[in-house]
């Protein structure tokens, strides 16, 4: 240590924080100061982001009490500027200023980007060394994850007592470069790392467990101070991320999109009713390639793969179920001991089961909206069950691939407007949170006993509010949802699945996602 080491040693910082450092900001200063008495009553470890504040320096005489009743609190001060993706305006000797002045007012710990520290005036940064906090130099890369070791050189030479070094993924595989860099200097620096964006939530989850100190939050969904940063409540409740050890299995959903996907909660919901040891995580690629480097070197225990992957994962398994096969397309991978992957198909019972419960499938003309991986399950599982399965597709091509494939029949949409079906099955993107297509049928082409929507996010879809509109009969995509995430845990696990709590847990979150738009119209 060198003479500017902060009063408060890093060693003993270190046994004071929690796994969890939560963000806050605020407009003023009393916003600010009453949302951190707030949440550190659950966290006592929390980040004050001053650069939110409309008067970063307004605070500085009332931080000194918050701090004074707070004393079982670890503080973070940062005021980033805008160049280093935060935002303050101001000179960097008033940044110098305002973290000096924090840290005299009791916060342990400073924040500051390692481009403001390599610029700053010496005698400021003297100054900031001597406050009595100890430092965090962050260095950030808002597009891309590149040169980690090469930042964390550059860092060492103005020795903190803490590195912080956070990119951006492109790519499920640019988590293993952040997970390297700790395992290569977690044990023998304080070092905070994970990387920004959809694809970087891995890195956030599993950081701490390959080396990380702690890792960030935000006070609430919506008030995230980073990209991909989760809220205090998702990490706790949703990933137990305290509980995740070295030990700890980790499963995820693989496709694209899926930053909505309800499989997380439904699965770490079954783990944790089980008391299995285990956390499910979601996977954003579109790249086969891109997941399995990850499945390898992560490694991944199981997988829950959606569109557009459960075709293309198929040359990778050592070994697939007699369905997967046949119908050719697997939505759920098992990683053996020795690394080798297998595939089970679960969607097929998850389709034809709501429909017997309905009405006989031997000779029910059924039409199938797609031809993708969940409409290859679904006129497979029909042509199996003595259905007459007709397919209907963007692509005529893929269409005619799959009829021929399935013994099935192509249908045209001409033909919509004039034509009966006993069902109508979509197994297609269309009506899903987020996406750009509504529906594919307009009301006149609807002509059916009873509508299934495959989509399950919304709960009632627009195909589905069109059914209900004519009096036709409907099933809900919930139903297939929760059955084939049932046989998946069950094919992970060995155990039974608690189906009753993943479908309730499911129909909580589906309803509070609908009730948001009434809640702020």
């Amino acid at each position: 240590m060198t003479s500017t080491t902060p009063a408060i040693a890093a060693h003993q910082l270190r046994s004071r924080m929690g796994r969890i450092c939560v963000s806050v900001n605020g407009a003023t200063a009393n916003e600010l100061l009453a949302r951190a008495e707030q949440i550190s009553d659950n966290n006592p470890f929390i980040e004050l982001r001053l650069d939110t504040l409309n008067k970063p320096q307004a605070i500085l005489p009332k931080l000194r009490s918050f701090t004074s009743t707070n004393r079982h609190v670890t503080v973070i001060a940062t005021c980033r500027r805008t160049e280093g993706g935060g935002h303050f305006v101001g000179e960097l000797f008033e940044q110098a200023e305002i973290l000096e002045g924090a840290a005299r007012a009791g916060c342990q710990l400073i924040d500051v980007e390692i481009e403001s520290a390599e610029t700053m005036r010496p005698a400021d940064w003297k100054r900031l060394r001597a406050s009595g906090a100890a430092l965090i130099l962050s260095y950030h890369d808002f597009s891309h994850t590149r040169s980690l070791e090469k930042a964390f050189e550059r860092m060492q030479r103005l020795e903190p007592e803490f590195y912080k070094i956070v990119s951006t993924a492109r790519s499920l595989t640019d988590n293993l470069a952040v997970l390297d860099l700790l395992k290569q200097h977690g044990d023998s620096t304080n070092m905070i790392a994970m990387a920004m964006g959809q694809p970087g939530i891995v890195s956030r989850l599993l950081a701490p467990r390959a080396g990380s100190a702690f890792t960030f939050a935000s006070t609430a969904a919506g008030e995230e101070t980073a990209p991909g940063q989760m809220s205090l409540d998702t990490l706790r409740s949703l990933y137990r991320f305290e509980d995740i050890d070295a030990a700890t299995r980790v499963y995820g959903v693989a496709g694209h999109p899926i930053a909505h996907s309800l499989s997380p909660l439904m699965l770490n919901t079954a783990f944790r009713r089980e008391r299995v040891n285990a956390v499910f995580v979601p996977l954003e690629t579109a790249k086969i390639t891109d997941l399995l480097t990850l499945v390898d070197r992560i490694p991944l225990a199981g997988l829950a793969i959606t569109m557009p992957l459960k075709q293309e994962i198929l040359p990778s398994l050592a070994r697939m179920d007699e369905l997967s096969t046949r119908i050719g397309a697997c939505n759920t991978i098992v990683r053996g001991p020795d690394g080798r992957l297998f595939g089970f198909n679960t969607d097929v019972s998850a389709v034809i089961g709501p429909l017997e419960r309905r009405l006989s499938l031997k000779g029910a003309r059924v039409l199938v909206l797609g031809a993708g991986g969940a409409a290859r399950a679904a006129v497979f599982g029909l042509k199996e069950k003595g259905a007459e399965v007709y397919i209907l597709n963007r692509t005529p091509e893929s269409a005619k691939e799959l009829a021929t494939q399935a013994k099935a029949k192509v249908f045209k949409r001409e033909q919509l407007t004039k034509t009966d079906f006993d069902i109508v099955l979509n197994a297609t993107p269309a009506g899903m949170h987020g996406s750009k297509v509504a529906t594919l049928l307009e009301p006149d082409e609807l002509r059916a006993r009873l509508v299934f929507d495959m989509v399950y996010n919304p709960v009632e879809t627009p195909l589905l509010r069109l059914a209900h509109e004519k009096g036709i009969a409907v099933i809900p995509g919930l139903e297939m949802f929760v059955h084939q995430g049932a046989r998946q845990f069950e094919i992970w696990t060995g155990k039974p699945a608690p189906e009753a709590d993943m479908r309730r847990v499911v129909i909580h979150a589906l309803q509070h996602q609908a009730a948001q738009p009434a809640k702020n119209a």
